[in-house]
């Protein structure tokens, strides 16, 4: 409904109070990746993919 009205311009589209909080998250998650070596890298994707694949069972 509000994506509707905001296309019409009935409503102004306000942007959200930290638009750039995705922008740095980016940024530290880039930095946090360089700083570890690979195979700790490896390892905690191993850990995310088994927490997901319990979730979704």
């Amino acid at each position: 409904m509000l994506i509707g009205r905001i296309a019409t311009g009935e409503v102004e589209d306000t942007p959200g109070k930290a638009p750039n909080r995705a922008k740095s998250g980016r940024a530290g998650g880039q930095a946090r990746a360089n700083s570890l070596a690979p195979s700790e890298r490896a390892r905690i994707s191993k850990k995310a993919v088994a927490a997901k694949s319990a979730k979704n069972k």
